[in-house]
C-alpha cells in the first residue's frame, strides 16, 4: 500500500478533527499525521517548511447568503493575509492561514452554513450543482434541494471516509447549457422522458494526466432515487476501485477495465438490490460547457447576473462590496459557479442598468467576454505540485485578450492549470495549457480544441511548448487566426476540425517571435 494508504488505515480520516484542535492548542502541527487534514480541506502551502496552511471551504449546492459572503471576506482579512479564490467546484480558498486559527474559523463558517469537510482528501469532495437551479427557463428540474441534501448525507461522511482516490459529484436540471457531468465520477443531469422528469447517469468522469470523459450508465432514476443511487456507486467504487497504485485509483480506470455494463450490474446487484430502469440519453451541453455570462432572463420575470471575477481572485472589499450590492439589487443571495464566476440573482429588470454600472466601478462588470470563460488553478505561488505560475499570468492574459476578442460572437474557453493533474481541466478547453519545467523555464504544453459543451472531446495535445513569456503572444494569434478566417456561426473546435490541427502548434504560431 501507498503511504497514505496505510495511514487511512491506522486512522479513519474523519477522526483527524480532534487532533487538529489538539494541533491549535499546541500551535504546532504532527507532520506524521498532516495528510489527513486534506479530509477537513487543510493543506500545507508552498513553501511547506514555513507552516503556513492553505484551506478550501465548501458551498453547499453553490448559494449563499450576503452574510455569508462578509463572514468569508472577515476570515480573508483576520486570517488569510486578505487571500480569496472562488475555486471551480464553487468552492472558497483561503491561504496563509495559521494552525493556531482554524478552530476559529471553522467556527465563523458553521454560523453561516458553511464547512471543509470532505473540501479535500479521498472522499466526497464538493458536488457541483447548477448554479442556474431554479432561475432559467429552460430548466427541467430544480436541484437546488437534492444539491443540499447530497451535501447533507456525503460530506463528511465516515461510511465514504476512505476511498481509493477523490471522489467528484455534479448534478444540473439544465444539461443542454453545461457538461460537467462528463470531467465528474457521477454526473447526474435532469430531463423529461414521456412527460416525466427523471435523472440521466454517466460514471467515470476524469482528467488529470490520462484523461477519461464519463460514460452513460444507461438509467433513468427518478428525482427521489439520486442521493441513493449516489451512495450506491461510491459505494461500489469504494469496495471495488484500485488502491495500488494511486495513480490508477480514480473510479474511470474501474469504468475502462470492467466496463460500465458490468459496473451498472455490480451497483445494482451488490448496493442497490434491485435493476433500475433504462433510459435514454439526457440533452446534453450545446452552449460550450460554461456558464451563462451575463444578464440573463429568468424564468419569473427576474434576471440573473453573472460575474467574472478573472480567474477566481475576489479581495476582501470586493466580496463585501458584491455582498451589498446583492442585497441592494436582488434578495441578497449569491452563487459561485464552476467556472470561478459569481452570480447574482432576482434582480428586476429595471434595475440591471444600475448594477452592472456599480459592479463595473470595482471591475466587475457582467459582459460577456473571455474574463468569463477563462480559469485557472492555484499555481505554484501556494501549490506545492504545480511547476508554473497561473493566477497572475492567466489574468494578464486576460488582460490582453479581452479588447482584442470583444467582437467575437462565440463564445471561447482557456483553461490554465500549473502541472497535469487537470484541476482547471486543461483538456477540455478551446485552448487548454499545461504549465511543465524545460531546462529550468516555465512553459505551457497546448491541448487545442477540448470541449465539454459542443464537441464533448478531448484536446488534441500539440508538439512543443510555449515559453511563458509568449503566452499572451501565441493565444492572441490563434484566436486572431479564428476570427480572421472562422466563417459565419463557426465555433472554435469546429474550426480547428475544418484547418486542421498543425496550423496551431507552437513553433509555427510563434515563429516570429523575436528570440
Amino acid at each position: 500500500m501507498s503511504d497514505i494508504e496505510t495511514l487511512k488505515k491506522n486512522k479513519p480520516p474523519f477522526e483527524i478533527l480532534d487532533d487538529i484542535y489538539r494541533w491549535a492548542d499546541a500551535g504546532q502541527v504532527n507532520p506524521e499525521l498532516l495528510d489527513l487534514a486534506k479530509w477537513y480541506g487543510i493543506y500545507p502551502q508552498r513553501p511547506q517548511e514555513d507552516g503556513h496552511l492553505m484551506m478550501r471551504v465548501k458551498v453547499p449546492a453553490g448559494t449563499y447568503s450576503s452574510d455569508t459572503l462578509r463572514t468569508i471576506a472577515g476570515i480573508s482579512e483576520d486570517y488569510a493575509r486578505g487571500t480569496l479564490d472562488v475555486s471551480d467546484r464553487q468552492a472558497f480558498q483561503f491561504h496563509w492561514l495559521d494552525i493556531r486559527d482554524v478552530p476559529a474559523i471553522f467556527d465563523r463558517l458553521e454560523r453561516v452554513g458553511l464547512h471543509s469537510r470532505g473540501a479535500c482528501g479521498d472522499t466526497v469532495r464538493a458536488f457541483i450543482a447548477s448554479p442556474l437551479a431554479g432561475l432559467d427557463a429552460r430548466e427541467v428540474y430544480d436541484v437546488s434541494a437534492l444539491g443540499q441534501e447530497l451535501d447533507r448525507v456525503y460530506s463528511g461522511n465516515p461510511e465514504f471516509g476512505d476511498l481509493p482516490r477523490k471522489f467528484k459529484v455534479s448534478i444540473t436540471g439544465t444539461p443542454e447549457l453545461e457538461g460537467i457531468h462528463l470531467v465528474n465520477d457521477i454526473g447526474f443531469l435532469a430531463h423529461e422522458v414521456g412527460g416525466e422528469v427523471g435523472f440521466d447517469v454517466w460514471v467515470g468522469g476524469g482528467l488529470g494526466a490520462v484523461a477519461h470523459l464519463a460514460e452513460r450508465l444507461g438509467v433513468f432514476i427518478r428525482p427521489d432515487e439520486v442521493v441513493e443511487v449516489a451512495g450506491a456507486i461510491t459505494a461500489a467504487y469504494r469496495d471495488h476501485g484500485y488502491r495500488a497504485n494511486r495513480k490508477k485509483s480514480r473510479l474511470k480506470y474501474l469504468i475502462i477495465d470492467l466496463g460500465v455494463e458490468r459496473f451498472r450490474e455490480i451497483v445494482e446487484t451488490e448496493y442497490l438490490g434491485r435493476a433500475l430502469r433504462s433510459g435514454p440519453a439526457a440533452p446534453t451541453a450545446r452552449f460550450g460547457g460554461n456558464d451563462v455570462l451575463g444578464v440573463q432572463p429568468q424564468k419569473d420575470g427576474l434576471n440573473y447576473v453573472v460575474v467574472a471575477t478573472t480567474v477566481g481572485r475576489i479581495d476582501p472589499a470586493r466580496a463585501r462590496r458584491l455582498a451589498d450590492l446583492a442585497e441592494t439589487y436582488g434578495r441578497g443571495e449569491l452563487r459561485n459557479t464552476p467556472f470561478q464566476n459569481i452570480l447574482i440573482p432576482h434582480v428586476r429588470t429595471e434595475d440591471v442598468e444600475a448594477l452592472s454600472r456599480e459592479l463595473a466601478d470595482i471591475g466587475l462588470a457582467p459582459k460577456v467576454s473571455i474574463r468569463g470563460t477563462t480559469i485557472a488553478c492555484t499555481g505554484n505561488q501556494f501549490c506545492r505540485l504545480a511547476l508554473t505560475e497561473t493566477k497572475a499570468r492567466t489574468a494578464h492574459l486576460v488582460d490582453h485578450l479581452e479588447p482584442l476578442l470583444a467582437d467575437l460572437d462565440v463564445p471561447v474557453t482557456i483553461n490554465l492549470t500549473g502541472c497535469s493533474n487537470a484541476c482547471t481541466r486543461y483538456q477540455v478547453a478551446d485552448l487548454g495549457f499545461m504549465g511543465a519545467n524545460h531546462l529550468g523555464e516555465e512553459v505551457y504544453m497546448v491541448h487545442l480544441g477540448g470541449s465539454i459543451g459542443e464537441a464533448q472531446r478531448l484536446g488534441t495535445r500539440l508538439k512543443g511548448r510555449v515559453p511563458s513569456a509568449d503566452l499572451h503572444v501565441y493565444a492572441e494569434r490563434v484566436f486572431g487566426d479564428f476570427q480572421r478566417n472562422r466563417r459565419v456561426g463557426e465555433s472554435f473546435v469546429t474550426f480547428v476540425d475544418r484547418v486542421g490541427a498543425d496550423r496551431f502548434q507552437p513553433d509555427a504560431v510563434l515563429g516570429a517571435v523575436p528570440a
